[in-house]
């Protein structure tokens, strides 16, 4: 019933100085000024690509303010859409998980999911703005076994599993799966399930955390050269996919400390194909 990965939320102690961080690295625009009874926060709403980004400061008691003070600024909750909300909270208060229902938008705990707060709104396209193309993918870093995660993710959601791809990464000490929505498209939950004798970036968050949770997302843009010289222009902190961050032409991470405690993926345009089930998508970059 999931079909996109939409917006990302994140906590902040600014919404001002972190909209203005995530104009002038990532080309995002201010859309709307929001305000949540349940956050107990209010909100700037930033377009970026065909996606939303909401910077949530709180205003007052709520899980804004709590997030901030037990993690400082961070990712908040991963946002997706459906085409048929009222059908998913149904389907959700049939199961017996909890959830928020705030206006036209479904909170889901990380109690509900396996650590993975989500916010879940209808399905809406916008105009692209800016160099980034769209949110893709939100990462469910795990303590858990993740076979049973994503049984209960197709549960929960009622996710279509025949698209779905595996993951490992001896790299970074994980293995897993995308819950891919469409065949055709990039959009999914990745489940990572790290390991205590592999340790690694991941593992480390996860000890952190206490468990099961929400570790970072991944955006594709239409054009990585210059989105990476604007990055590298305003000072942002990169870690290339391999190489140098110079000579790096298919994507890289941004570290929190350039995002508001944000860990960024940037991949350029179709090359997530390669490790998510069709390497024969993947496109050369533009100049070969």
């Amino acid at each position: 019933m999931l079909d996109r990965v939409d917006r990302m939320l994140m906590a902040v102690q600014s919404r001002r100085a972190a909209g203005e961080t995530f104009a002038r690295l990532l080309g995002a625009e201010p859309a709307r000024e929001a305000r949540s009874d349940w956050l107990g926060a209010d909100g700037l709403v930033m377009s970026i690509g065909e996606s939303e980004v909401e910077l949530w400061e709180a205003r007052g008691p709520g899980p804004i303010r709590g997030f901030v003070e037990r993690w400082g600024e961070g990712l908040f909750a991963a946002g997706y859409s459906t085409p048929h909300l009222d059908g998913l909270a149904a389907r959700l208060e049939g199961k017996g998980a909890a959830f928020t229902r705030e206006g036209d938008r479904l909170y889901i705990p990380g109690t509900t999911t396996a650590g993975l707060p989500m916010v879940v709104s209808p399905s809406a396209r916008r105009p692209r703005v800016g160099p980034v193309s769209f949110f893709y993918e939100a990462t469910n870093s795990l303590d858990s076994d993740w076979r049973k995660v994503c049984d209960r993710y197709v549960d929960l959601f009622g996710l279509d599993p025949r698209p779905f791809s595996p993951i490992a990464s001896q790299r970074f000490g994980y293995e897993g799966t995308l819950t891919l929505f469409d065949p055709d498209r990039l959009d999914r939950i990745e489940l990572s399930q790290t390991f205590a004798e592999r340790p690694g970036a991941m593992r480390r968050f996860v000890e952190r955390r206490g468990g099961d949770s929400l570790y970072m997302c991944y955006l594709e843009t239409h054009d990585f050269d210059a989105l990476k010289a604007r990055l590298m222009a305003a000072g942002a902190s990169l870690t290339p996919r391999a190489g140098r961050i110079e000579d790096e032409r298919d994507g890289c991470w941004v570290h929190p400390r350039s995002l508001h405690g944000l860990l960024l993926g940037i991949s350029r345009e179709t090359v997530a194909w390669s490790w998510s089930g069709r390497p024969d998508r993947v496109r050369p970059p533009a100049g070969g």
